[in-house]
Parts: C-alpha cells; sequence; structure tokens
C-alpha cells in the first residue's frame, strides 16, 4: 500500500512516485494535486493504478494522474499515459469502458433571472424529451450501412441528417470524427446494442444541467466564449452507450492471448493491451474511433433535443449555441517534444480532456487567440503541453463509491435537499440520484485550483446547476 511517505514534492502542486519506488516501474508516477487531494488519494487504489500504469510498455516520461484521481478499472480515473507510438502498447482500459464520455456545453443568450420560474418546467420537459436510463433506447435505429456510417463518420453525419448545425462541428473535439474508425473492426454484439441508443442519456453519472454562470474569473477569455454572468447554459454529459461498452469488453477479452504471445507482462491484468502497431492494436483503436464517433453522435442528437425543448417551452428567443464538446475517454495520436525532440505519442486520456494553449492548431479557430476550453469551464496555457501532454481534469472526482453512496445518502431526501437550495432535479430512480449526490465527489473548486496552481490552466467561468435530469 503506497503511503504519503512514498511521495516527493517536486513543485508547486506536483508530487511524484519515484521510479525507484518498485522494480518494475519504467517511468515514474505523476499526481498534480494539493495536500487535501494527495491524502484523500491515499484512500483508495488510486495512487497504486497509477504506480502499475509505469510499468506499462513504451510509456514516456510518467505516468500522470490529474486531481480529480480516483479509483477505476486498470489505471485510476484522471489518469494520462503517453506511449510511444513506435515501442508502446493501447489498452482498453487505459480508454474505458464508456468510450469518449465527454461534457457538451451549450449556452443561450438568456440571463437565468428572466427564466427562473420556468426552469421546473424546463427540465420536466427535457426528461420527457431525451430518453434515458439504463438500456434506454430511443425514436432513432442505425442499423447496416447506415450504422456504419454513423460509426465512421460521428456527429458530422448526424449533422447532415439534421440534428443540429454545422456550427457545432467547429466547437467539437476533432470535429465530432476522430480519424481511423473502422466499421468492421466492431463486434456485432457492439453495433447491436448500439442500433438504438443514439440521441440517449443513459445512467449512471450521465446527466443533463441547466445550469447559470455564478462567476467570471477572465473577463477576456469568457467573451471570447460567448459566456456572461448569469448566463443560462446546458450541460450535456453522455458517452458511447452500450455500443462502447461492448467495444472495450470484447477487446480486454481478445487481447489477453496476443498480450501473452507478445510477451508482455503487466502488474494488473485489468491493464491488458497489445503493441500499438500489432494487428490486434489497430482493430482496437480503429473499434475504439467508431464507438468515439458514436459518443459525439449521441451528443449531438441530444443537443438537438436540447434545442427544441428550450424553443418549445422558453419560445423563439431561446437559442442554445454550442460553446464546445470535449472527451475524457479516448486514445489519441498526438506529438510532444520529449527530451527536446519532437515525438509522436498515443495519449490514453481516462477521465481526463485535453487542454491546449492559445495558438495550437487543434484549437477551434475561433478560440485560437485563447486557448482550448476545458471543464468548469478553464482555458488551457502553455505549460499544459510540457507538464500535462496537454491535458486536464474532468470533473471532481469520487471520494465514495455508488454503493457506499446509496448506503449513506437517501435519493428522496436529496432531491428534497437539492431542492431547497434551488436545483429540481428530475431522476430515473431514487438509488440513481443516491449514488451521485454531491457529497460522493471532491470540492470541485478545489480540483480546479490545483490545475491552476500547477499551470497548466487558468478559471475562466464557473457554473452553477438549477436544473438536473437524469437517467
Amino acid at each position: 500500500m503506497i503511503t504519503l511517505t512514498d511521495v516527493q514534492q517536486i513543485e508547486e502542486c506536483v508530487y511524484e512516485i519515484p521510479r525507484s519506488y518498485r522494480d518494475d516501474m519504467r517511468v515514474p508516477a505523476r499526481l498534480i494535486a494539493d495536500e487535501a487531494i494527495l491524502e484523500a488519494a491515499s484512500h483508495d487504489r488510486g495512487l497504486e493504478q497509477l504506480v502499475n500504469t509505469a510499468c506499462m510498455p513504451g510509456i514516456t516520461k510518467y505516468a500522470l494522474a490529474m486531481p480529480d484521481i480516483h479509483q477505476g478499472y486498470g489505471p485510476p480515473i484522471g489518469g494520462v499515459l503517453a506511449m510511444d507510438e513506435e515501442t508502446g502498447v493501447i489498452s482498453p482500459g487505459a480508454t474505458g469502458y464508456d468510450i469518449n464520455c465527454g461534457v457538451r456545453l451549450l449556452a443561450s443568450d438568456l440571463s437565468f433571472g428572466s427564466v427562473k420560474p420556468r426552469i421546473e418546467a424546463l427540465v420536466d420537459a427535457l426528461f420527457a424529451g431525451v430518453p434515458s436510463g439504463v438500456g434506454r433506447g430511443g425514436e432513432l435505429h442505425f442499423e447496416g450501412d447506415r450504422l456504419n456510417m454513423l460509426l465512421e463518420r460521428g456527429a458530422q453525419y448526424a449533422v447532415e441528417l439534421g440534428y443540429g448545425l454545422p456550427d457545432d462541428l467547429a466547437h467539437t473535439e476533432e470535429r465530432g470524427c476522430l480519424a481511423g474508425a473502422r466499421a468492421d473492426a466492431v463486434s456485432q454484439a457492439a453495433k447491436k446494442r448500439g442500433s438504438g441508443q443514439c440521441g440517449t442519456l443513459g445512467s449512471g453519472n450521465h446527466f443533463i444541467e441547466i445550469g447559470r454562470v455564478a462567476e467570471i474569473f477572465d473577463e477576456a477569455t469568457a467573451r471570447v466564449f460567448g459566456l456572461f454572468k448569469g448566463q443560462l447554459v446546458v450541460w450535456i454529459h453522455s458517452g458511447s452507450r452500450g455500443l462502447g461498452h461492448q467495444v472495450c469488453t470484447d477487446y480486454v477479452r481478445g487481447f489477453q492471448q496476443p498480450m501473452r504471445e507478445y510477451g508482455i507482462t503487466v502488474p494488473d491484468r485489468e491493464l491488458v493491451c497489445a503493441p500499438f502497431t500489432s494487428p490486434e492494436g489497430q482493430g482496437y483503436f480503429s473499434a475504439m474511433a467508431c464507438a468515439a464517433n458514436y459518443a459525439w453522435a449521441n451528443r449531438q442528437v441530444m443537443a438537438h433535443l436540447a434545442r427544441k425543448v428550450f424553443l418549445d417551452v422558453l419560445g423563439e428567443d431561446a437559442h442554445l449555441r454550442q460553446v464546445y464538446d470535449v472527451t475524457h475517454n479516448i486514445v489519441k495520436r498526438e506529438t510532444y517534444e520529449v527530451d527536446g525532440q519532437p515525438r509522436k505519442l498515443i495519449i490514453h486520456r481516462k477521465g481526463a480532456t485535453r487542454c491546449f494553449p492559445a495558438g495550437h492548431a487543434d484549437v477551434p479557430e475561433a478560440y485560437r487567440e485563447v486557448g482550448h476550453p476545458a471543464s468548469y469551464v478553464l482555458v488551457g496555457l502553455p505549460a499544459a503541453l510540457e507538464k500535462t501532454f496537454g491535458s486536464s481534469c474532468h470533473g471532481a472526482g469520487r471520494v465514495m463509491s455508488r454503493s457506499a453512496a446509496i448506503k449513506q445518502v437517501q435519493g428522496k431526501e436529496l432531491q428534497q435537499r437539492l431542492r431547497k437550495q434551488g436545483v429540481y432535479v428530475h431522476g430515473g430512480s431514487w438509488e440513481g440520484l443516491a449514488e451521485e449526490a454531491p457529497e460522493a465527489y471532491k470540492d470541485i473548486d478545489r480540483v480546479v485550483q490545483a490545475m491552476e496552481c500547477a499551470g497548466v490552466a487558468k478559471r475562466v467561468a464557473k457554473m452553477v446547476p438549477v436544473g438536473v435530469i437524469k437517467g
């Protein structure tokens, strides 16, 4: 068990478990945190999992975790792993089961105060208008060639079908379509699970949240993002649903034998992997890209449904403009400077988002002078490319398991408590509400302040919820 005495502080808000901690470590294990976050991380297996990832073949510089670190499957949630493209591996567990679980932020031109009396009606209409819940399907069905098109072209195909606006794509990571997707790499079981779930929310920690902008920290950047204090906004948090889960399941099973044949050993079977350049590794990368594209299409359709609800409830002035859509469970091919030389790396972000500074070619053109937005809302700083492979936290990070939250929190009582605080929640089950109670998570302000302290990102705006729907 890793203790705090095993961890060294190397600079403000940056900690490291040295390579000498364990004989099988290939690189150090590094964490962005403050003292309280570090102490909380020592209470589950998150730090141990981070050390385990530092043992993987081809890993570059260090295994890294964001301040929202907590125990996950294989690597910790909040993990960022950079593998050398030629010598490194690709791991389904290091991507996660909910491939391209991500967040889309939509902004209105309305103030919260002007629509406050209609928030409950708006939440109820969203719950009725966007299908949610375990295994729940929607009105859209994609099969055969249409499903293959969706998997290979993602949000771009959804927009062509009339769901959303071309401008949405300009404010979506990878313009809503990750290159390298091949529908034939996705199993029929995965396709069957995904055929009727595009445009659906799912359950667990997925949500649609109506919020208001409570604080502006950087007026100039907020203006570029189109944000102002008191503004009514919408968050959509969901992923690739059953299709992505099945893709991960298929390749976790399928990698077991090849890993042995390639002579790869890892300290945790959940880190099963294959060389990135191998046929198996390329097969998973193609299937993962399909699931990522499905998730972008899924959020694209839900954004369309949310826009329709806003117009129906609030009238023609309630248009929703997309600010950004960014993923936090994905594998990307990116280039970073390592030892003074540019190197092509395979970046696994699991519970971490990209966070690029001003001037970076992958920042949407409208934001290129200020940098790429990330959750909260943050904006990337130049040090992100050096310290975190252009990555930031994706949320607060759990401090309580879902089962523990259900034991300690009563869903109905939580709904009543939140209502007294001015947050109207419409959920599909009391247990579903309980497992996502606010006390099950870290203090989000503390998490983002650690990112700011490390010089990776800075705060632009803070939103607070006023209405939430959950499956």
